[in-house]
């Protein structure tokens, strides 16, 4: 077959459908070519899903050097019903970007608290780590990371940790402790 040229298809009767190729065939768009979407584009690209958000609404007490899972008792959404019980388990394998913060009633001088994400409950990943001299004030610990999941039993947690010597505090404000995170499109 040859090389068809034209500067417009379009289908027989108004509002139709115009098909190219069909299951198993490929098109090529060759490098330095653009294509221009004026219209509304489908099954391109994929979604960031599954996503959530969760924040705690319900202050948490944390003992001195304890690893303790922070409590996001309240969702704000989650597309896929993937947050349960303070852990996000994916249930679509591949890159998850995810963002937390903890905020904390650091209460003394001297001391050194994290906020750190896990992996299948021991795995550190990433964390939030700070040492204060100034004490009683809400401190954030807030970070973010990149990570793969297995679309079946990983799951994904953060743990509060502190050496001030007493029972801290977590601040419950939606915008001081929370977790959130979404699948990176690949």
């Amino acid at each position: 077959m040859g090389t068809i040229k034209t500067t417009n298809i379009e289908p027989i009767a108004d509002n139709g459908t115009v098909t190219l190729g069909s299951s198993g065939d490929t098109f090529t768009v060759p490098s330095g070519v653009t294509i221009t979407n004026n219209g509304t584009q489908t099954g391109f690209g994929g979604a960031n899903t599954p996503y959530f958000r969760a924040h705690q609404t319900t202050s948490q007490s944390v003992s001195n050097t304890t690893q303790t899972i922070v409590n996001f008792n309240t969702e704000d959404f989650d597309t896929d019903n993937n947050f349960a019980s303070n852990r996000f388990t994916p249930t679509t394998a591949g890159k998850y970007y995810l963002s937390w913060s903890v905020g904390a009633d650091m209460n003394s001088t001297a001391n050194t608290a994290q906020a750190t994400l896990f992996k299948n409950g021991s795995s550190e990943l990433a964390r939030a780590r700070r040492t204060f001299y100034v004490g009683g004030t809400v401190q954030n610990f807030h970070s973010s990371c990149i990570v793969t999941a297995n679309g079946s039993s990983d799951y994904f947690e953060i743990k509060f940790w502190h050496n001030q010597g007493g029972t801290i505090t977590t601040n419950n404000e939606a915008v001081d402790t929370f977790f959130q995170g979404y699948k990176i499109i690949e």
